[in-house]
């Protein structure tokens, strides 16, 4: 095994910190989000709106869980540095193997709620198509009865 130099959670600490830049793009969109979905709901509490409600609030924790794992990732990086730093080499390769599993579980949970987010914009999409279907077979329907 080669030794680990302080360039190798360098590298680490700057995609991480990407990472956890669009994390936070994300939550802020929720944020909005909620606000919004709460005006519409107590506007029209439909069974869509709840739907909608259950899915934001799944998708906001998953988020949370994306941002601690990446955090816990970062983190553990300027461990490792400061450890290669002192001269304790092992130590510090085991830290930045920690390191790496969060930044992996991190990633794994962002493919699942982007799944979520996907349910979420079929829920939407599939309100919405109701909505059409029924303008267009409204005047389709009023044609036969003349």
């Amino acid at each position: 095994m080669e030794e680990l130099t302080l360039t190798t959670p360098t590298l680490l600490f700057s995609a991480v910190s990407l990472i956890l830049l669009a994390y936070t793009n994300r939550f802020l969109s929720y944020a909005q989000l909620v606000r919004s979905l709460k005006d519409r709901y107590m506007e029209d509490p439909s069974d869509v709106n709840k739907a909608q409600i259950k899915n934001l609030r799944r998708r906001l924790y998953l988020t949370r869980s994306m941002q601690l794992l990446g955090i816990g990732s970062l983190f553990l990086c300027v461990i490792t540095m400061f450890f290669i730093y002192i001269g304790l080499q092992l130590i510090s390769v085991y830290i930045f193997g920690i390191a790496l599993l969060l930044l992996i579980a991190s990633l794994g949970v962002s493919i699942w709620e982007i799944q979520i987010s996907t349910r979420s914009l079929d829920i939407y999409l599939g309100n919405l198509e109701d909505r059409v279907d029924k303008q267009v077979d409204k005047p389709k329907k009023e044609a036969k009865n003349q």
